[in-house]
């Protein structure tokens, strides 16, 4: 065989072994856990047809609940969607604090609170009040002093919703409803559900 007729041999294999190496690499995938369109599950129907599975994501069609609306400083509006009670004996406020106006919002420092905390640009400074039972209730703190509760809104910008909870000691169970209060919002009667 002529050296020319050699060269042109082994650069062949080269090229046949880098094809085949991509393909085995492109066969191996690159950790990618999301499910391919093909490889989505499907679930039966009480009829017995596959159905295609609600969207990942946890996310519904359906609008979230609404338990109270509240407004705040510069067109800020506090929704209220869900107040749960659970079994461990704490009751969670959820929602979304959403910037209605044309210009971003700066968090203040009274949605902090007054008592020295760990947590800075926080939600704890809200409080829930039993008027029947004549008790305020406070945001819970772990062991280092940081609120069980939404953290880091140092800013939201115009138009922007950005969600936030709470977590309190639950009141007695025969207590139904609350006074929520987050400093510079309006005061919001809300159920307890649970």
């Amino acid at each position: 065989m002529s050296m020319r007729h050699a060269v042109q041999a082994r650069g062949g294999a080269a090229v046949v072994t880098a094809v085949a190496l991509a393909l085995t690499l492109a066969g191996c995938g690159g950790g990618d856990d999301k499910p391919k369109e093909s490889q989505k599950s499907s679930v039966a129907s009480p009829g017995g047809s596959p159905q295609a599975s609600a969207p990942s994501g946890g996310q519904s069609s359906a609008p979230p609940q609404v338990l109270a609306t509240v407004n705040g400083p510069s067109s800020t509006v506090l929704t209220i969607n869900s107040v749960a009670r659970d079994q461990a004996g704490f009751l969670t406020v959820n929602g979304q604090i959403k910037n209605g106006g044309s210009e971003a919002f700066v968090e203040t420092a009274a949605w902090r609170g007054d008592e020295r905390s760990a947590s800075a640009a926080s939600v704890a400074g809200v409080t829930l009040v039993d008027k029947a039972g004549k008790k305020r209730y406070y945001v819970l703190r772990d062991t280092e002093g940081r609120c069980l509760c939404t953290i880091g809104l140092t800013r939201i910008g115009a138009g922007e919703s950005v969600p936030f909870f709470a977590q309190f000691p639950a009141p007695p169970a025969n207590v139904t409803d609350v006074d929520f209060n987050l400093p510079t919002f309006a005061t919001a009667t809300i159920k307890i559900s649970g």
